[in-house]
């Protein structure tokens, strides 16, 4: 109980860290979406693609909207405020620590039910203080709703797998469908299904693959499990899939496009501006390198990473014990998402998040057989064990003791700018200072090409601004690494901007910088800051951005 206690603290502290000003924007255009959704009546206009239910964006799934949506309206009873876009976001983001905290569970049993309740007891420690799930448990932004449904998912495949019954069968289907009506990308669990589905014939054949003899009478029965129990999770699963996200099929067409653009995206980082940070990524390093340095933090990384080695092996080799196809859907499933997705062109850390419970499971058992071989050799001192794997979360939770950088450079802007003067923010990042100010404003186009006509039109910007603010690494970082125009497309090169960033930042421009916001994760009572600006954006950007404020000299 203790260990629910804990991932229930560091989720739900401060869920208001922005103050009410929505600076996620993924969250931020979820709630857009959500607040006009309404039942339409007549129930024919349901069917109809200009439907008030049709939510017209595809970039997520449609469930975990209408299911925000009808958080809201519940809580509405309790403040309007919850059911407008004020305070639905607060809706979400309780949803999403709620169905974290469904996933903690669920590794619980996992490891429970795989091995033993020390296992499952320390698999949910393991996950309860990772840092990722505890950041993402402060946004609505479907993460944490996918990852439940696909342990969910898995977990229910396990169960499927010893009892192959309809009624398993059916739950297994539904679970996937879910998870595909949070986001489509779900799909990856398609082959831990057909693993399940055939398990038992591949472990005949590979010990005969020379004697059809032994193997061949099996393909009936194979055949058979295919047609009544796949075909029966198939069907579940599009059934719910429908249910949950209608339009998917009612507005085929929007759906299919805004998909595709997803998909283009995995595949080409100069799809959006947004996405020219992973130009270059290095595939699976990259990946690997945020879960080791901040998803989990190098301690918990460590054991992680060599646990799931181990879990592989041991599960691969050892088949002639209990519970071997079950640890082979785990298994199977962890390094086909990591092969999969650790290839995409971008490489967001949410993304990896479904493998954060199985790291915590592998985790779990690495620690645990090592402790029972151990323990009666040496005293291994288990509270410094403890403590060193909770100087990473507690030392990232020290954001939001503070007020949000953006929040801070605002208050500062007011306070020391005064309202006849000009100041320049940058495009693609949110405004500064937040609030709908009276400031004459100026954007600065900076993700546009390079071109001529472009600094024209800066340059004559530049001569009219008081003030520069750059309100994260969102554009200066990713643009001033995009400089080598032999290899990269010319209007994705920017030397001309890079130039422009370090001119700033020396003061040759003729700006110096007046304020800086930084709020880093700080390890606690040393005071020790440390400092993440090298993270993957999203890790920063987000909740603890760095600020910068350049006054004209």
């Amino acid at each position: 109980m203790s260990i629910f206690i804990l991932g229930l603290i560091l989720r739900s502290y401060n869920l208001n860290w922005d103050q009410g000003f929505h600076l996620h924007p993924d969250e931020r255009a979820i709630t857009l979406f959500t607040v006009p959704l309404e039942v339409p009546m007549p129930m024919q206009e349901f069917l109809s693609v200009n439907s008030s239910l049709n939510p017209h964006f595809f970039a997520y799934g449609s469930l975990p909207l209408y299911l925000l949506r009808l958080s809201g309206s519940m809580l509405s009873n309790v403040n309007p405020l919850f059911a407008q876009y004020d305070k639905v976001n607060l809706v979400g983001r309780f949803l999403s620590l709620l169905f974290d905290m469904g996933t903690l569970l669920l590794i619980y049993l996992l490891g429970k039910k795989l091995f033993n309740k020390s296992v499952g007891n320390l698999s949910a420690f393991f996950y309860a203080i990772s840092v990722l799930p505890i950041q993402l448990s402060h946004f609505y932004a479907v993460d944490t709703l996918l990852n439940f449904f696909i342990l969910l998912t898995l977990y229910l495949l396990i169960n499927f797998y010893e009892k192959s019954t309809i009624r398993n069968a059916l739950v297994t289907g539904a679970a996937f469908g879910f998870a595909l009506g949070t986001k489509i990308s779900a799909t990856v669990i398609l082959v831990s299904i057909g693993l399940t589905l055939t398990i038992d014939f591949i472990l005949v054949f590979l010990k005969n693959p020379h004697r059809p003899k032994i193997w061949f009478p099996h393909l009936p029965k194979l055949i058979k499990t295919l047609i009544l129990k796949g075909v029966v999770v198939v069907i579940a699963a599009i059934v719910v899939f429908i249910i949950v996200e209608p339009y998917a099929l009612i507005d085929f067409r929007e759906f299919w496009q805004q998909t595709m653009q997803q998909r283009q995206m995995t595949y080409d980082a100069f799809t959006f501006p947004y996405t020219l940070q992973y130009v270059d990524k290095t595939p699976y390093f990259y990946e690997l390198k945020n879960i080791f340095m901040w998803g989990l933090g190098p301690i918990l990384a460590t054991v992680s990473f060599i646990g799931a080695l181990y879990f592989t092996i041991v599960a691969v080799k050892k088949e002639k014990k209990t519970k071997w196809a079950q640890e082979l859907i785990l298994v199977v499933f962890f390094w086909t998402y990591f092969f999969v997705v650790g290839k995409f062109a971008v490489g967001w850390m949410r993304y990896m998040l479904p493998l954060y419970p199985l790291f915590s499971l592998f985790a779990a058992l690495l620690v645990w057989r090592l402790y029972t071989l151990l323990k009666s050799k040496l005293k291994i001192p288990i509270p410094l064990f403890i403590a060193l794997l909770l100087i990473w979360p507690l030392s990232f939770m020290n954001i939001y003791t503070k007020p949000n950088t953006r929040v801070l450079a605002s208050n500062w802007i007011y306070q020391n700018i005064s309202l006849d003067k000009t100041i320049a923010v940058e495009h693609w990042d949110d405004q500064l200072p937040l609030g709908g100010s009276s400031y004459k404003t100026i954007t600065l186009p900076l993700y546009d090409p390079d071109t001529f006509q472009k600094w024209q039109i800066i340059n004559k910007s530049l001569a009219n601004i008081d003030y520069i603010i750059i309100a994260s690494n969102r554009l200066y970082v990713p643009l001033q690494k995009l400089t080598d125009c032999k290899k990269i497309p010319p209007y994705h090169c920017y030397p001309i901007t890079a130039n422009y960033y370090k001119n700033l930042f020396n003061g040759s421009l003729g700006y110096e910088k007046v304020a800086e916001f930084e709020n880093l994760p700080t390890i606690p009572l040393l005071n020790i800051a440390i400092d993440d600006q090298n993270a993957d954006e999203s890790f920063t950007v987000y909740d603890h951005p760095k600020v910068m404020i350049f006054k004209k000299q």
